[in-house]
């Protein structure tokens, strides 16, 4: 399965391809299988997703806004154009310190 939920052949701002909602995360799948997980998601301010792990390398790329990034206890703020990975099995958390954007790519 390929890149869904998108225009193909045409130049896109990725930050215009989801909206935030009031109170609330959004996300929006792009690709998903076993080799890989591409998202994009929108934070409200104050929203958060809670300590977790994965099963692969995570890759964030923050599109718009800033973001709080717990990587092994380690608080990490990235502000638009700003990338992380979080390593596969490395527990971690995702917080919005103001509202964002961003593109979430795992590797499995």
């Amino acid at each position: 399965m390929g890149i869904k939920n998108i225009n193909k052949s045409e130049a896109l701002i990725l930050r215009d391809e989801i909206n935030y909602c009031d109170g609330q995360i959004v996300s929006k799948t792009l690709a998903q299988n076993e080799h890989v997980s591409i998202t994009l998601f929108a934070f409200e301010k104050g929203e958060e997703i809670s300590t977790h792990s994965s099963g692969g390398d995570a890759m964030v790329t923050v599109l718009d806004g800033v973001g709080r990034f717990t990587i092994g206890g380690v608080a990490y703020y990235l502000r638009q154009g700003e990338t992380i990975v979080m390593p596969q099995n490395v527990p971690h958390a995702v917080f919005g310190e103001e509202r964002f954007k961003m593109l979430l790519t795992v590797v499995f």
